[in-house]
Parts: C-alpha cells; sequence; structure tokens
C-alpha cells in the first residue's frame, strides 16, 4: 500500500550495495571533515548523550554496533567516556578503517574493538547489541530499497528497546530551500578554508555519490524497518541527526 506522497513498500528490494571509498578520499576525511559538517563535534556529543539518557545509570557492560566506522569518531568519543562500552565496528573501506585502527591504538582501547571490513550483513549472526550508530553514513547508499536494507539488517542485530543513532544529509534536493541551503552551506566551508574547487567536488556529488532524501521518507523507512519513537535530535543546513528505538 502506497501513502500520498510517502513510500512504497510493496516495490522496495532487499540489496545492499556496500560503499567503495577509496584511497584519496579516505586520506583527508579527517583532515576536512570538522570543517566541512556544522556542528561536526555536537552530532557525536549529543549522541553519546541520547545513548547514555535511554540505558540509564548503571545499565553495565554496553555492547554498540557502529555502522560506518571508518574515522573511528564514535568508538573514540564513546569509548573515551565510557570504560565499560564494547564496539563491533562495521565499514566496508580498508583505508578508512586503518584511521579507525590507528585512532583506537593511540587510545589504548584495541581491547575493546573489533572490527570488521564488510556490511552489516556479514557480522556474525546471533550476536545482538544494546545500541547502534549509523552517522554521516545513511546519504551515501544510492536505493531507497538498499536504504531500508541497511535499517533492517541493523535492526536485526539490536535488542529489543535499544537504542539507534543516525545522521546524514537530508532534504529534497530538486527544492528551491535545498538550493538555500546548499549556498549557505557553501559559505560555511569556504570560511572553514575549504578550498572551492573542493566544495564544487562536494556539490557535485550529490545525485551521484550522495543522496539525500526528505525526513518524512526517513521516518517511514525507520518504521518499516521496526524502529518507534523516531526523534530528531540534530539540525544544521542540510545535516540532520536521529533518534530512534526498536519495537
Amino acid at each position: 500500500m502506497k501513502k500520498k506522497g510517502g513510500l512504497n513498500m510493496d516495490e522496495v528490494k532487499t540489496e545492499l550495495i556496500p560503499l567503495d571509498w577509496n584511497q584519496a578520499h579516505a586520506g583527508r576525511y579527517l583532515e576536512t571533515i570538522a570543517r566541512k559538517i556544522p556542528g561536526y563535534s555536537l552530532i557525536y556529543g549529543m549522541a553519546e548523550q541520547l545513548i547514555t539518557a535511554h540505558l540509564g545509570d548503571g545499565y553495565g557492560e554496553t555492547h554498540l554496533m557502529v555502522v560506518g566506522a571508518g574515522g573511528g569518531e564514535e568508538i573514540v568519543r564513546f569509548g573515551c567516556e565510557h570504560e565499560d562500552w564494547y564496539f563491533q565496528g562495521v565499514d566496508p573501506s580498508s583505508s578508512m578503517l586503518e584511521m579507525t585502527r590507528q585512532r583506537v591504538e593511540q587510545n589504548r582501547m584495541s581491547n575493546r574493538v573489533a572490527l570488521l571490513q564488510g556490511t552489516v550483513r556479514e557480522l556474525a549472526q546471533g550476536m545482538v547489541y544494546d545500541a547502534a550508530s549509523c552517522l554521516l553514513v545513511l546519504h551515501f547508499v544510492e536505493e531507497l530499497a538498499q536504504k531500508r536494507e541497511l535499517l533492517l539488517q541493523i535492526a536485526t542485530r539490536l535488542k529489543p528497546g535499544a537504542p539507534l543513532v543516525l545522521a546524514l544529509i537530508s532534504g529534497d534536493a530538486g527544492s528551491a530551500a535545498f538550493r538555500i541551503q546548499m549556498e549557505a552551506w557553501r559559505k560555511h566551508m569556504r570560511s572553514n578554508g575549504i578550498p572551492e574547487e573542493e566544495w564544487e567536488r562536494f556539490s557535485q556529488s550529490m545525485g551521484n555519490d550522495s543522496y539525500p532524501i526528505p525526513d518524512y521518507v526517513l521516518r517511514e523507512l525507520l518504521q518499516a524497518a521496526g524502529f518507534q519513537e523516531v526523534t530528531r535530535y540534530f539540525g544544521a543546513f542540510l545535516v540532520e541527526g536521529w533518534f530512534a528505538v526498536k519495537a
């Protein structure tokens, strides 16, 4: 059944294509990401606070699934705050995961972190997690069917009532509002020292390497995957952070 203006779940497929970040892109990620994404630190800091608030004081040993673990930001940020949090990171990019390994070693967290190069589907069956993060990842997944499949795979590996924190580029790329937000974002990046050529590459990636969706579609995808209590916790230009709970 298709809701007006919504997503036809009868037409959704289940194939998920892994992301492919090349060496050149991966190599500059840590150098530039915080200057590109407005509120970058807040996205991760608030995500940790939301997971902590949901689980409650005294929850004890906690196992988190980190989807798109390349770069290691949430593993290091969350892990430094919580010595009893353990992490299973998954990312298809070997270059991005190598950055994570280096940061994990530098912060002496190797005994609490396992990393898998691949997709969520390839994680060991039977293991369920207390929480999950998927931060600044979903917009790189092209088709709605693939986005939904990723969220379903995450849901199947979470305990009932487990929280998910999610951040992505959101919006209707064909709208005037989207264009205005992009222009403001260009000014933000340029004021933070991002060269115009790099902005142009980023701008041209919309619809080619990055695939934003409106927030109402994201809500439908989350609900179809088995999540509830969906709330937005962050917004800056076209970047949004979301919190949801597995039913």
